[in-house]
């Protein structure tokens, strides 16, 4: 038989563990999949598993858990930046799980499979006349994980992605199916509607929609200032409103949609989707000019005043998400709605005082209260910030500096996204914290869905 080069070392390698001890079957099993690393969108998070799964049913799924050796995390898109995923033991994709399962037109109701990436549900609910209430402003992720991590848009009306789950179906750490609603194990059904993945692995959504319709985007350049007194104004006027602003200047970028029966506008190459060619211009621009900051805040202030954009008119789902071509890191808080204002303000004239390294801009958007013990937004309206920096630039001293005005602020930081908080001090910002680790020992007792991140975050 000849071998090749390749196939010669690996035999070997192989070989080599056996004669170790231990078995071959058993040090082959552990051994060859830690050749496949995994890490997120970013890059700032990592790990080899020992197993990488992708089961094409949920039987198989539920066989995966219950014989699992070790920690199992699920998977999805790989888009949140905190430590929700790195295992060393098996990591748990539902890849094969995925598209619409069903739908009722007369209730606005749609079923799916919980690793349908979002950006293939936006056609599918049009052709049956349906559309998601609200999204994000990107539709990376997968379901289960937008839903899992109270993943949201913007707009005061409207609740994160885990409000609009009327009935979901979870894999527990037996190998058991449970469907969950408000009748259906009630308790399990609202702590999964935010769970981490920290409950068992959800197999299956159903969602409350609306009919289809179609938005206009208008984003215009106006004194970050300005916006912030104008802020009861502008969320009460628009459905959905936020500001990108612009670190190292006095502007933002005010971007406010609503519903509309237009007719659709061409579609704009994604180079300038969303902004990204100003954000390009913004990086260019840092990159020369951040050792004369007086200079680069100048010039800034000037691109502001002369940038302008034209108005988009398209399916809401073609409108809420866009293009985001420029990878970053990501800290994100939530402060009560009438703080928000005073929070933003704080951070950056700490950026200015203290010339804090970052050109990304700061994302200002407002979220609906919502009865789920760990949503971010449980038991008040809130205001989200979110702070980036480029993903070749060191975040953490930035984010290090600016996290104590969020826990200033009464923040409670996304679960998706970096953070330095425990279950000391979350389980004072969350009134409800009890009754959801309660439902997380009961279905898991042994912890076989927590990693170091989730044991660090639950106390365990």
């Amino acid at each position: 038989m000849k071998l090749t080069r390749r196939q010669l070392i690996q035999q070997l390698a192989v070989a080599g563990l056996a004669g170790a001890g231990g078995g071959f079957s058993a040090l082959a099993r552990a051994a060859a999949p830690r050749i496949i690393p995994w890490r997120n969108w970013s890059g700032g998070q990592s790990c080899i598993p020992l197993a990488r799964l992708a089961p094409k049913s949920e039987d198989e799924l539920a066989q995966i858990i219950r014989n699992a050796p070790s920690a199992v995390r699920p998977v999805g898109s790989s888009h949140s930046f905190s430590g929700l995923v790195p295992t060393d033991g098996t990591l748990v994709s539902l890849a094969h799980l995925h598209g619409m399962l069903g739908h009722d037109a007369s209730k606005l109701q749609s079923d799916w499979a919980a690793g349908t990436p979002m950006t293939q549900m936006g056609a599918p609910l049009k052709a049956a006349g349906l559309a998601l209430p609200n999204m994000a402003d990107i539709d990376y992720q997968t379901l289960a994980g937008a839903i899992s991590t109270a993943t949201h848009g913007t707009g005061i009306n409207f609740g994160s992605y885990s409000g609009q789950v009327i009935g979901l179906r979870l894999v527990t750490a037996k190998g058991e199916v449970l469907d969950c609603d408000a009748e259906k194990n009630p308790e399990i059904f609202r702590a999964a509607q935010v769970s981490l993945g920290a409950l068992g692995v959800i197999s299956r959504v159903r969602l409350q929609n609306r009919k289809a319709f179609r938005l206009r985007e208008k984003m215009w350049i106006a004194k970050t200032e300005e916006l912030l007194e104008q802020v009861p104004q502008l969320t009460r006027d628009n459905q959905h409103w936020e500001m990108q602003v612009i670190t190292h200047s006095e502007y933002a970028a005010a971007i406010a949609l609503n519903e509309t029966t237009d007719a659709l506008t061409p579609p704009l190459d994604p180079a300038e989707e969303g902004g990204n060619a100003y954000v390009k211009a913004i990086e260019k621009l840092d990159k020369y000019g951040s050792d004369w900051p007086a200079a680069r805040s100048a010039i800034l202030n000037l691109i502001a005043k002369t940038a302008s954009f034209e108005d988009r008119v398209g399916d809401s789902y073609e409108i809420f998400a866009n293009v985001r071509n420029v990878r970053f890191n990501e800290m994100e808080y939530s402060v009560p709605a009438e703080h928000g204002p005073a929070c933003l303000r704080e951070i950056l004239k700490l950026i200015h005082d203290k010339q804090l390294p970052t050109w990304f801009p700061i994302e200002y958007r407002y979220v609906h209260e919502e009865a789920i013990p760990l949503s971010m937004f449980e038991g008040g309206p809130r205001c989200a910030i979110s702070i980036h920096q480029y993903y070749t630039m060191d975040h953490h001293n930035y984010f290090a500096a600016v996290e104590p005005i969020f826990w200033k602020y009464g923040g409670r930081p996304h679960w998706g996204k970096l953070h330095n908080l425990g279950a000391r001090q979350l389980s004072t910002l969350y009134p409800r914290w009890k009754e959801f680790t309660e439902v997380r020992a009961a279905l898991d007792p042994q912890g076989k869905f927590l990693n170091g991140h989730l044991r660090t975050l639950f106390g365990v």
